[in-house]
């Protein structure tokens, strides 16, 4: 049993389908269904997948487990009861899947999706393939991988990147213009707070209207250094509450937390910075995003999206394996930085680097 979670838009329901049409063979006996269709209003998931499997069906794939009631112990049942059914299922990224009445964790793989990265938007783009590269390669060899790419990019990278940063994140972004692009992005924030979150326990639609205000706040000031006490008193609400807001809007997706070098992290620990989970998020939030928020949150987000830890430290803007990064634009140095043994400048508008001066488009090529 597999579990594919990530943010709305980002691609699950697509990939689900194309796997079936694409993926098995024609005579595999495979079976797509949505569980918001008004099918389930009266009929069981168990009873669908065990009509299924009697009739021959070994692929089933589930869209929207999570607005599905009992969905968890269900799962559990077809996953006993059924041994050579292969069941795939999506889950929304605000649902904590393994935090229910049946323990699926020993049953379930679990594989989130992320938002594309600039080179897979650079690959769907230009028609091309481009290679994914480590991050200590980049760090590395950062001039000879710009030099190679050079012959098929040349200077439209950077148009390309501003376009990746404003509209590029989210796969529907390549069949949509600018404008529909936000509009849908738009609709994406809402439906994430208005009906993803309404499946996380003890949410109301007074919540949902709290949330709205809050990421409002956010979106202002990201990277936000949060000030709890001051939140507090613009929403009027508990200090403890703000905690549990920042985390639903961090299952949901839309903020990704930075945290401080050597400090735990729990519900209550309070994050150096808050800044929007991507680029585009800022765009759909308001007019005229920081250009300074906007280079920040693309390396945060695509270096979490790889897989790293990413931690605020004392000096400069963010720490990856022991190795400093300061974010800046086309004239940023060292200065920061400069006592520091492995620094390293990440630089904006600039096509290629030089030694430890590396040009921020390149970390979209970390997946």
């Amino acid at each position: 049993m597999i579990a594919i979670t990530g943010a709305r838009g980002v691609g699950k329901t697509t990939l689900m389908l194309q796997h079936q049409v694409l993926g098995l063979e024609k005579e595999s006996r495979s079976l797509y269904v949505s569980l918001d269709h008004p099918y389930f209003f009266d009929h069981s998931l168990l009873s669908l997948a065990e009509q299924f499997y009697k009739e021959g069906g070994r692929f089933l794939f589930i869209d929207e487990v999570h607005k599905f009631p009992n969905w968890s112990r269900e799962l559990k049942m077809i996953y006993d009861l059924f041994p050579t059914l292969k069941t795939v299922f999506s889950a929304s990224s605000a649902l904590e899947i393994f935090k229910g009445e049946s323990d699926l964790s020993r049953r379930v793989m679990i594989y989130h999706l992320h938002g594309l990265s600039f080179r897979e938007y650079l690959s769907y783009q230009l028609k091309m393939t481009f290679e994914a590269y480590t991050l200590q390669e980049i760090i590395q060899n950062h001039e000879t991988i710009v030099r190679s790419l050079m012959s098929e990019l040349e200077e439209r990278v950077l148009r390309l990147f501003k376009e990746y940063l404003e509209w590029g994140y989210y796969p529907f972004a390549l069949e949509l213009n600018k404008k529909e692009s936000q509009i849908r992005i738009n609709q994406v924030i809402n439906v994430i707070l208005d009906t993803d979150m309404a499946y996380a326990e003890g949410y109301t639609a007074a919540t949902a209207h709290k949330l709205k205000k809050l990421l409002a706040v956010l979106a202002e000031t990201v990277p936000f250094q949060p000030n709890v006490s001051e939140l507090a008193r613009k929403l009027g609400i508990a200090r403890d509450t703000i905690y549990q807001y920042l985390k639903l809007l961090e299952r949901g997706l839309l903020i990704s937390p930075l945290y401080a070098q050597g400090k735990g992290i729990s519900l209550f620990q309070k994050p150096e910075k808050l800044f929007l989970e991507n680029t585009n998020l800022a765009f759909a939030l308001q007019n005229y995003p920081d250009l300074g928020n906007l280079r920040e949150t693309f390396f945060f987000n695509q270096l979490r999206n790889a897989g790293k830890e990413v931690l605020s430290p004392k000096s400069g803007d963010f720490l990856i394996d022991g190795q400093l990064f300061e974010i800046g634009g086309k004239s940023k140095n060292k200065k920061q930085i400069a006592q520091e043994a492995s620094a390293f400048v990440v630089a904006d508008d600039i096509l290629i680097g030089y030694q430890n001066k590396i040009p921020l488009w390149l970390f979209g090529f970390l997946y």
